[in-house]
């Protein structure tokens, strides 16, 4: 059975700083030789429009998201983890990515306005949310009505995410691939 089946890491919401900053390690790592930013391409993000990374972790789509939405858009790059905000604050002033704005989410309550985001990822995080009903109805709420949310499985079957995404009534599954679910929001 492997770690994905166990459920390992799931319903944690927010994971201890110790283990925070073992996967910062780990995904510095990766990011060198494994380029994970390149996973936004495939994503229809355009000049000017306003973003969101839930559960941005140290900030590794960051950067290459600041590039893409250009100086007139703007991304927010959103974690549960002081940790994380930390680093990507250091990502924003590093790189002068003036178009970033780290935001501190509380556990299922992002202090964003209504219909704001034109669209949203949640990569490698989802299995750890322990209300995925209430996360996945912020994220609508602070989607816009033609908003895009593109999540992964995490560690987790696939059929387990769509279940939590269906059960939510927040989102209907536009298309599966491999990598990741696109959805609609259902308002």
């Amino acid at each position: 059975m492997s770690l994905k089946e166990k459920g390992f890491g799931q319903r944690m919401d927010r994971m201890p700083g110790w283990a925070f900053r073992g996967m910062s390690f780990l995904f510095s790592i990766r990011d060198r030789f494994f380029p994970v930013d390149s996973r936004l391409e495939e994503l229809p993000i355009r000049e000017g429009m306003t973003v969101a990374d839930y559960g941005c972790g140290p900030g590794s789509y960051i950067p290459r998201a600041s590039r893409k939405v250009g100086p007139k858009g703007t991304v927010f790059a959103i974690d549960v983890h002081e940790l994380a905000i930390e680093a990507v604050q250091k990502r924003v002033q590093k790189g002068g990515l003036a178009n970033v704005k780290p935001v501190l989410a509380a556990k299922d309550r992002a202090p964003l306005e209504d219909e704001s985001v034109d669209l949203v990822w949640a990569f490698d995080m989802f299995h750890m949310v322990s209300q995925p009903t209430a996360f996945l109805r912020e994220i609508n709420r602070f989607a816009k009505s033609s908003a895009l949310l593109f999540i992964d499985d995490g560690h987790q079957p696939r059929e387990r995410t769509k279940a939590k995404i269906l059960e939510s009534g927040a989102w209907s599954i536009a298309e599966e691939k491999p990598e990741y679910l696109k959805c609609t929001p259902i308002k």
